[in-house]
Parts: C-alpha cells; sequence; structure tokens
C-alpha cells in the first residue's frame, strides 16, 4: 500500500472491512454509521501505510486502534447530533445476509476470546475500550492502582491477540 498498489488496498478491505465495521458497530450503534467509519480507517491506512511500523504492532492492531478512535470520533459526534433533531440523517437500510452471517461469526470468535479472559482483565478492557474511559479513570472507578490496570489491559490485549492470531492471517 505504500508503494500505492490499489489491489493491497482491496486485500486489507478483504481482510479488516468487516472486523472494522463490527468494531465501529459496537462503539457507535449504528450500521450505516459503522460502515463510514470503517471506510474512513481504510482510506486513512492507504493514505498513511509509509507511517506504519511493524515494530509497535500488527496491522490488524494499527487498524483497531484508528477504528476505535474514528468511532469515538462519529460517537461523539453523533451525540452533539442528536443535540439538534434537524440534521440525524435517515434511518439506515437494511445489510446484505451473507455479512450479517460474515460479521457474526467472527462476534462469536471475538466473544470467545473475550470469554476466556480472567474477570478482572474483561472489565479493564471494556471500561478502556467501550466506555472510553482512560486508564487513570478506570484505575479511580475500581480502587485500584494504575499500573493493575495497565497490567490487566495488556495482559488482556495480549491474551485476546494470541487467540485472534489465525483470524489476523486469514483463518477461520
Amino acid at each position: 500500500m505504500a508503494r500505492g498498489d490499489g489491489d493491497a488496498l482491496r486485500t486489507l478491505n478483504a481482510r479488516y472491512g468487516r472486523m472494522l465495521a463490527a468494531l465501529a458497530r459496537r462503539i457507535v450503534g449504528s450500521d450505516s454509521d459503522a460502515e463510514e467509519v470503517a471506510a474512513d480507517v481504510l482510506w486513512q491506512a492507504w493514505h498513511s501505510a509509509g507511517a506504519f511500523d511493524p515494530s509497535r504492532g500488527s496491522v490488524s492492531v494499527w487498524l483497531v486502534t484508528l477504528g476505535r478512535s474514528r468511532a469515538i470520533d462519529r460517537l461523539r459526534s453523533l451525540k452533539a447530533r442528536e443535540a439538534r433533531p434537524e440534521m440525524n440523517d435517515p434511518p439506515s437500510t437494511a445489510e446484505d445476509p451473507g455479512r450479517e452471517i460474515d460479521v457474526a461469526k467472527r462476534a462469536a470468535r471475538v466473544r470467545a476470546a473475550m470469554s476466556a479472559l480472567e474477570a478482572n482483565e474483561k472489565t479493564a478492557l471494556e471500561m478502556a475500550y467501550y466506555s472510553d474511559l482512560s486508564q487513570s479513570e478506570i484505575a479511580d472507578k475500581l480502587g485500584i492502582p494504575l499500573g493493575t490496570v495497565k497490567t490487566r489491559i495488556r495482559s488482556a490485549m495480549i491474551k485476546l491477540r494470541k487467540a485472534l492470531a489465525g483470524e489476523a492471517m486469514g483463518g477461520n
């Protein structure tokens, strides 16, 4: 992609597009907004492919990080628009059933990986990713040291990365 190869973008979309949309859907709650977030992330990845540093993590981790940030930005934007009802979008259209099945399968794999986490790791990770709380805020809410929160989140991410490694490589 860094060399402008369009096939690389198509491959990236085929491999990660649905995952990004599912992540965004979990955060924003809307299929149409989630699709836009996924498209924005892939577009951003296309334009900043040269900035990707494999020593900092895998492509999937990079994309999830971009997707989470974009989805949170979209959620904040949506909340601001709710204050002005005249700017709301029309209802979204129905999704392709085959695509829904693929998303459901991927979601089931992620749920299975999440359920394998220790309860304290899962709680910290969910608070960070779905409640948009900083690690300091999580430590305050749980009444535990900041270092413990960081360790739990890191441990959870390592376990998820290992559990979903076949997924990132195109496996089932």
